[in-house]
């Protein structure tokens, strides 16, 4: 059978749950959930009609020495550790309508900072520039349990939603008193709030009025999040190598993931993401190695020695998205952060085996493996 009919047929699809989900915790029972999200089919179409899938599998198509393959690999991750993980953020508005974003989540080139701002920016209507953020310092922010377990856009990000809804909706309730109108009556939009019959007042002048002249007060709020479930995003990656039988080399010829992180909320980020993370499946998979002395020190501690990818070491890489939405993230958001890292290894493992028959299982697959396995399958 193809083998990726077979991961067709087993994976998980919207509505359904698995039992996975309440077997595996973080030190503690897992939590059950139903799938409200996956367009995992609708990454296998695309990536393998970008492959070629149907046209190169099992060809083991030959030029002298050198044959080639393809193979694949599906992931789902998660987004953040439900009931376990919690974000908070705090939000201060200032007199000329801009607003200071609190958060503990640490943008360690996650493009944190950005997302978060943005989320908070859109909730308040206002431009971007207009949301200052503060992260990660303990002294001023709130708490958060880190950067890690793809949390920070679902996890964070919805605490940062809440605080700026909670924000506008403070806003609301100062603007019907001083418009003298109910807040039925009243909208948000481009950083004013407005009234169905016309009058208005901008974000500035109303933070303005209540520090120095009526009903003075400070306008801040803070919200915390703690998620009762973990949407997972998806991917499936392509991989095409072209081994060399001679020497063992392998050339990757091509590499293709299409991954559902529900709403992009920065799609370039979001892109940059996935690209990174598969360059570093691909570093994982093909040259990366860490290889101890007999006494425990790290001999490959330099990058003389322990080989990092660079654009030279691998053919065509495509990495696109594609939309779906998620219900309980912010604003349909789900992660993205570590799927793309999920899949290189077992797609060019995959791909490898289809091209010469030789099944992996330790990577890096470096050359002197691929041969030492040819030579045995001759013998």
């Amino acid at each position: 059978m193809d083998p990726l009919k077979l991961k067709e047929m087993n994976s998980i699809r919207e509505g359904e749950t698995s039992p996975i989900f309440e077997i595996m915790g973080e030190g503690r029972e897992g939590v059950p959930q139903t799938m409200k999200s996956c367009k995992l089919q609708e990454c296998i179409d695309l990536g393998k009609n970008e492959i070629g899938w149907e046209s190169k599998r099992g060809k083991k198509i030959r030029n002298g020495s050198k044959v080639r393959g393809v193979g694949c690999a599906l992931a789902m991750q998660g987004s953040g550790i439900p009931k376990v993980d919690m974000g908070a953020a705090r939000i201060k508005m200032n007199e000329d309508g801009s607003f200071n974003l609190l958060v503990g989540a640490t943008d360690l080139g996650t493009g944190s900072d950005t997302i978060l701002a943005q989320i908070a920016a859109e909730v308040l209507t206002v431009p971007l520039e207009r949301v200052i953020v503060y992260s990660s310092d303990t002294d001023i922010t709130p708490f958060d349990v880190g950067a890690y377990a793809s949390s920070t856009t679902y996890v964070s990000g919805n605490a940062v939603r809440l605080a700026a809804e909670k924000v506008k909706d403070r806003l609301f309730e100062l603007a019907g008193k001083y418009l003298e109108r109910s807040v039925s009556e009243l909208s948000l939009q481009s950083g004013i709030i407005t009234c169905k019959d016309g009058p208005s007042v901008s974000l500035s002048e109303l933070c303005t009025v209540h520090m120095y002249t009526f009903n003075q007060q400070q306008i801040s709020e803070s919200a915390s999040f703690v998620g009762e479930e973990s949407p997972p995003p998806f991917a499936a990656s392509f991989a095409e190598v072209e081994v060399d039988t001679d020497t063992g080399k392998i050339a990757l010829l091509n590499f293709v993931s299409y991954a559902d992180c529900g709403v992009a909320l920065n799609p370039i980020q979001a892109i940059g993401q996935l690209e990174g993370a598969s360059m570093q499946g691909i570093g994982w998979a093909l040259f990366e190695d860490i290889i101890y002395g007999k006494n425990g020190r790290m001999l490959t501690n330099d990058f003389f020695t322990y080989k990092v990818p660079s654009r030279m070491d691998y053919g065509k890489l495509t990495c696109r998205l594609v939309d779906s939405y998620e219900p309980t993230g912010p604003f349909g958001a789900k992660s993205i952060g570590e799927i793309g890292i999920d899949t290189p290894i077992p797609a060019i493992a995959n791909a490898i085996f289809d091209a010469t028959g030789i099944r992996l299982r330790h990577a890096p697959f470096k050359s002197e493996r691929v041969l030492f396995e040819i030579l045995n399958m001759e013998v």
